[in-house]
């Protein structure tokens, strides 16, 4: 039996946001960040959510059951509630999540028949798929935050099935708000997708200054155990789109340079992702050796999110090396600690590097291209302070406070005006 559809005037007091279902698929808020599916995205529904929660909306989180042992619901803190939905056997690939997704948008729409909201905020192309269906059973209005565009993967060389991308259309095409991480994700919008300008939002992730901030750089490394000599940082998923092998070929550039980066060494702090996720690790192992700097590259497994501040402050220079991002947190995160970052010059790292401020920005995706920076930063310290100083100052315009503010302020609005037709 079809849900009752809740009344959209019934919802809500003076035509506020009170409720939001906020709908994250393929993987948990509550997943370790740098392992399997869990990264940017997860830190992101987290703190936004909680950041919401703080402002008085409450935040329903309805995610994918991938473990039988996990509960029905969780309540992670007030306001913030976890609902664990059976769609397909627990283990499920991703690359097989699209055919569970009407299982899943059904058994939230039954969630949602008995607990209405007012707006729904879907994350990544799956839960926007899932949110398309409950939009229009519902009758209340979607907003999708993509993190990835299927077609900018493509674009850079990622291999994506045709069939993300017509999904991605059919969301944009009738999603009520789009949100981007910045100007950059707002230009590939409009330019792959031909989304409605109207209906795109910037609303920057945030960052946690009470967690990321600077700190001694030799208490750091002291904490983790590093040994002397300068320090690179990668961080991320072990995929081919975050570039950890571009990370090590920087490092043995660097090396082989000499003078002030003939000591460097590596961390890459992050797990596998993917189905070739031991596969990718395996081949970095490997690439250490033929390079010969296997003695000088630590691999770190994913850490808790608020261990990585230790690593950030115990770096002299941040690798983000990735073929796309649509925002780039690690970049942040590492400037909010003072840490010097040299990023790809792509996506979002545009809007969240200012090219010799904070860091630097690599359009040549070489490992010269990449040492070169570093060793301008690693020979100069005037040059590195005056990089972190920058960095962490503008790092305090971003706060998850306003991002959900601005969020708030953007669903207020959908939720008082008619819904986006389908085209």
């Amino acid at each position: 039996m079809a849900p009752e559809v809740p009344d959209r005037q019934m919802l809500g007091e003076h035509g506020r946001v009170l409720r939001v279902a906020v709908l994250c698929m393929h993987t948990s808020p509550l997943r370790q960040p740098g392992s399997g599916d869990g990264g940017g995205l997860n830190v992101y529904v987290r703190e936004l959510t909680a950041a919401l929660a703080h402002l008085g909306v409450d935040c329903d989180i309805y995610t994918r059951r991938t473990d039988p042992s996990q509960p029905d619901q969780l309540e992670v803190e007030s306001g913030v509630v976890v609902f664990h939905i059976d769609a397909g056997a627990p283990s499920l690939d991703k690359d097989d999540l699209p055919a569970v997704v009407s299982a899943f948008a059904g058994r939230v729409g039954e969630h949602l028949a008995h607990r209405p909201v007012d707006a729904i905020h879907a994350h990544y192309w799956l839960s926007g798929m899932a949110g398309h269906q409950l939009k229009h059973r519902l009758d209340i209005p979607l907003a999708v935050t993509f993190h990835t565009l299927g077609r900018v993967k493509t674009s850079n060389g990622d291999a994506e099935p045709r069939h993300r991308g017509d999904a991605e259309q059919r969301v944009i095409d009738c999603a009520d708000v789009v949100f981007t991480s910045g100007a950059a994700e707002a230009a590939q919008l409009r330019s792959l997708y031909d989304a409605a300008p109207e209906r795109l939002h910037v609303l920057t992730p945030g960052v946690d200054r009470a967690m990321f901030a600077p700190g001694q750089r030799h208490a750091a490394r002291a904490a983790i155990g590093l040994p002397p000599g300068p320090v690179l940082l990668f961080v991320g998923r072990l995929q081919p789109l975050k570039g950890a092998e571009l990370a090590i070929e920087t490092l043995a550039a660097t090396r082989v340079a000499g003078a002030a980066g003939a000591q460097a060494q590596l961390a890459i702090v992050g797990g596998p992702s993917g189905p070739q996720g031991e596969v990718t690790l395996a081949r970095l192992k490997a690439l250490t050796d033929d390079l010969a700097v296997a003695d000088h590259v630590r691999f770190v497994d994913p850490l808790p999110h608020y261990l990585l501040s230790t690593y950030y402050r115990a770096a002299d220079v941040c690798l983000v090396p990735s073929r796309s991002e649509s925002f780039g947190l690690v970049a942040l995160e590492a400037a909010a600690c003072g840490t010097p970052v040299v990023a790809s010059d792509v996506g979002g790292l545009r809007d969240n590097v200012v090219e010799g401020d904070t860091g630097y920005l690599i359009a040549d995706r070489s490992s010269d291209a990449f040492a070169r920076r570093v060793i301008d930063i690693l020979a100069d310290p005037l040059l590195a302070l005056r990089l972190g100083d920058a960095g962490s100052r503008r790092a305090e315009r971003y706060s998850w406070r306003a991002s959900a503010a601005a969020a708030l302020e953007v669903l207020d609005t959908a939720a008082r005006r008619e819904l986006v037709a389908c085209l």
